[in-house]
């Protein structure tokens, strides 16, 4: 009847089968008849994944937020305490004790007990048990031993106070969940992957759990940081307390050593030295990061050292491993906890609040216990001391029945007990009758005395923590910091990161090539049909100028179109106001020439922009860049065959102002303009910027790496002072490269005058001259100390140098050192003077000595000024 209410087809007869069973099972049920129905595949998996879904995040994936133990870790720790004698035992053997209670093998056991040894809080361990920092494995469990920790025992069992259950076979017991009287979920930390859920939640700081939970006693909210075993630095501004969608960067330690040398003394959590080696190593060999070479001296401490090529400064290459390599990660938490047999997501305050509430409930439990014992203890003891010094043992000497006994004893006792707390018992009587004659004999009623009123004073003093219970908790983590405290400061410093920017701190290892004519820009351009543009990395951007008036943004690749003859490229920089581009172009075909000055800070990539008016047959007569607004006067020559006045005249573009690309810009000239040439090239016209120098890179640059020289405007200029002995000036432009063997470098001054101390081959004697350093020579570089076979040993700016020399012994003696200010030593002369022989005894060391009074020293100026030893070998 229900089949043949709906159209029988191949696709739904399954369907109807399926329903019609199930009425016809509705229906016998009515009738009190019960059939046994097929079960579908799909049924059974209904059930049956439900079933081993709840089973994985029960029993083996997710914490109790009673104990914060999964159940292996939970059994392991049950099975120490079974063993324990205050003795190591072979893990082996707690393996085998362990698989008493836990079903699934002792390779899950092996792990979990070597996860729980690693993390030093409730296992103390003996033997090789594996390294957290280079992910070593321990050794086999027959080979290393284990025992529990003072404080598990101390913070962990209690039978009286463990719940039991049967274990899987039925042959022991073991506990639901132990009486854990700390925030062990939090201090130990969990990791671990259950069906459509999983949970992460960080380990945190033993000292700080315990001051959080004494301040949440107090009614206070504390705060709580995660701490990894393995340090490093940390940002948590994005933690949210361990909820899901909480974020937290971890950073390795990363020293420089020198220059050309960096070493990495602590690692990020989550990763390992042979983790984080390989991705400096792939890095390096992707062309994102250069490195010489790198080693691995990790032992009972971290220390991995990263060889720098020359050229490569460290504080970029640190960025750079940041960027590109596991010296920097992220760790997703997501705090989640089983409570009241559910998975519930929470944060790890809520944790921290019901493990101390739980401590303090667990506190006066025992105390309630202790309390009852006592008084129990004080009970027999007042019982005992009536029954002996009362002689009522003498009563039962010619009873000859138990009752009898029983009878005698309670009669006697009956006078005797209006003071004590409880009702006698059979019981009690029992325990009298067990009393030795020795010990009656020996009976001393004022030791007895003694000892009830000291069950006394316990039994008020018990009371008194039992009304103050939030002192007496507070009390308890107070003694616990001070007990296990020590050695256990935190490892993690926390910090805020500022954030890397991977194209800023790739590395150039690439090639940039350029067809102008054609429009294409790429690494994988013929160079016969190209021309070199620079060093880029593959995380670079390069923008492209046209001559009709369009350019464009996009990414280094092999070969990418940007517009045909391209009369400007470079590398893009993201957010540069300072690059400063003078452009003049004709707006439309016979259109009116007009000039203008714009900088391109932000753009969108792959994208054409038009800088004219968007007139066809627009044409760029002249475009120039300029890193610091440099001003530029320019020559303009119109047609020949013009009507003009003047065929030929100046324009100054510093007379315009800086806007943005989409202006239209100032008109020129309503004439056809035949060509445009530069004039000259002026002081930057922007606000003062500081510039910094990079010993390591040999460059400047504005993103404080290296010396500050300075803040630098308009036409200032830069001194730099060669090892090779000769000097140059240039301009302050941050992208200026002046390699290795820089001697100084710093901010020209007026009518600056160098002095120098420098050894002379021909004479091989040393010599000391004064010159002025002529301002007026840009950009060459002019040599001071002559021949190439003599070597600069001491150079400074300052108005009164002082140098501090000792010699070499004599044959007869060794001279004095001496203190010389070369202000007073030598006149000022001309560059190519030789200058005046400085001793006629040869010097071992020559030492700058810096005057604090003689303001041409600042910080910065001479990043190499300080002691040379000229003859180490016999020093």
């Amino acid at each position: 009847q229900d089949i043949s209410a709906t159209p029988t087809t191949v696709d739904n007869v399954g369907d109807q089968l399926k329903t019609a069973w199930r009425n016809l099972d509705r229906h016998l049920k009515k009738q009190k008849v019960n059939l046994y129905l097929p079960v579908s595949v799909l049924e059974m998996y209904e059930d049956w994944f439900l079933d081993y879904a709840s089973y994985v995040i029960l029993e083996r994936a997710v914490p109790y937020v009673e104990d914060g133990l999964k159940p292996v870790q939970r059994r392991i720790l049950h099975a120490m305490k079974l063993l324990d004698d205050g003795r190591f035992h072979k893990v082996a053997n707690i393996i085998g004790k362990t698989m008493t209670f836990h079903p699934h093998g002792d390779a899950s056991i092996a792990d979990a007990i070597v996860n729980l040894g690693q993390k030093e809080l409730l296992i103390e361990t003996q033997g090789n048990w594996g390294n957290i920092y280079t992910g070593d494995p321990a050794a086999a469990a027959r080979y290393i031993e284990a025992r529990l920790s003072k404080l598990a025992l101390d913070i962990m069992f209690n039978p009286v106070l463990t719940e039991w259950t049967i274990s899987y076979d039925g042959r022991a017991k073991e506990p639901v969940t132990l009486p854990v009287k700390f925030p062990l979920l939090l201090a130990q930390g969990v990791e671990g992957i259950a069906v459509g859920l999983s949970t992460r939640i960080l380990p945190h700081n033993f000292i700080e759990l315990c001051k959080g939970s004494i301040k949440i006693l107090q009614g206070k909210k504390p705060k709580l940081l995660p701490d990894f075993p393995t340090g490093g630095m940390a940002d948590f501004s994005e933690y949210k307390h361990g909820k899901r969608g909480g974020r937290v960067r971890i950073r390795a330690r990363i020293e420089p050593v020198d220059l050309k040398t960096l070493k990495i003394t602590e690692v990020p959590w989550s990763t390992t030295t042979s983790s984080l080696i390989d991705s400096i190593v792939k890095a390096s060999e992707k062309g994102k990061i250069k490195i010489r070479k790198i080693e691995d001296n990790t032992a009972r401490d971290v220390e991995i050292l990263i060889h720098l090529p020359a050229g490569v400064s460290p504080e970029v290459m640190t960025d750079a491993l940041y960027a590109f390599t596991s010296c920097e990660v992220s760790v997703s938490p997501n705090c989640c906890i089983v409570q009241d047999d559910a998975p519930v997501f929470t944060d790890v305050r809520d944790v921290l609040q019901r493990s101390t509430e739980q401590t303090k409930a667990l506190l006066k439990r025992e105390l309630e216990i202790r309390l009852g014992d006592l008084e129990e203890k004080w009970h027999f003891s007042s019982l005992e001391k009536i029954f002996i010094e009362n002689r009522i043992y003498r009563d039962i000497e010619e009873c000859e029945t138990w009752e009898a006994v029983i009878k005698a004893i309670d009669d006697g006792l009956k006078p005797h007990v209006k003071k004590l707390k409880r009702d006698v018992t059979e019981e009690d009587i029992v325990r009298l009758t067990e009393i030795k004659i020795k010990r009656i004999s020996k009976y001393d009623s004022f030791k007895a005395d003694e000892a009830i009123r000291a069950l006394e004073d316990d039994i008020k003093q018990i009371k008194l923590d039992l009304k103050h219970l939030t002192e007496y908790a507070i009390a308890w983590f107070e003694k616990l910091l001070e007990k296990y405290g020590k050695g256990r400061e935190r490892r993690t410093e926390s910090t805020e990161f500022t954030t890397v920017t991977r194209a800023a701190v790739a590395a150039a290892t690439s090639k940039l090539y350029i067809n102008r004519k054609e429009g294409f820009i790429g690494t994988g351009l013929r160079k016969s049909d190209s021309e070199l543009l620079g060093d880029c990395s593959e995380l670079d951007e390069v923008i492209a100028f046209c001559s009709d008036g369009t350019f464009m943004v996009d990414k280094v690749d092999d070969k990418v179109f940007f517009g045909k003859n391209i009369v400007h490229a470079a590398i893009y920089k993201r957010g540069d106001d300072r690059t400063t581009y003078h452009m003049i172009y004709r707006d439309g075909k016979g259109g009116k020439a007009y000039a203008k000055r714009f900088s391109v800070p932000s753009i969108t990539r792959s994208r054409t922009y038009d800088l004219t008016a968007g007139k066809a047959g627009s044409r760029v007569h002249h475009f120039t860049a300029h890193p610091q607004g440099e001003a530029e006067a320019v020559t303009i020559h119109l047609s020949d065959s013009c009507g003009a006045r003047n065929k030929v005249f100046d324009f100054e573009f510093s007379e315009l102002a800086i806007k943005s690309r989409g202006a239209r810009g100032n008109q020129i000239t309503k004439w056809p303009v035949r060509k445009v040439t530069t004039k000259s090239i002026g002081p930057s016209t922007l606000d003062p910027e500081e510039i910094w120098f990079d010993p390591a890179e040999g460059a400047l640059n504005t993103e404080e790496r290296g010396d500050s020289l300075g803040m630098f405007s308009g036409d200032e200029r830069i001194l730099v002072v060669y090892e090779t002995g000769n000097y140059e000036i240039t301009d302050f432009n941050p992208e200026n490269v002046y390699g290795q063997g820089v001697r100084l470098v710093e901010k020209l001054k007026p009518d600056t005058v160098m002095s120098v101390v420098y050894y002379n081959a021909d004479k091989d004697a040393h010599y000391v001259k004064r010159f002025e350093v002529d301002p007026e020579i840009n950009g060459k570089r002019i040599d001071f100390i002559g021949d190439p076979k003599n070597e600069l040993a001491i150079v400074s700016t300052s108005r009164h140098p002082k140098v501090h020399v000792e010699f070499k012994k004599a044959k007869k003696r060794t001279p004095d050192p001496i203190d010389e200010d070369l202000s007073e030593f030598i006149d000022v002369k001309g560059v190519a003077a030789m200058g005046n022989k400085l001793s006629n005894y040869a010097p071992k060391k020559i030492e700058l000595l810096v005057d604090e009074n003689d303001d041409a020293e600042e910080p910065g100026e001479s990043p190499k000024a300080g002691t040379l030893s000229l003859f180490p070998d016999e020093d």
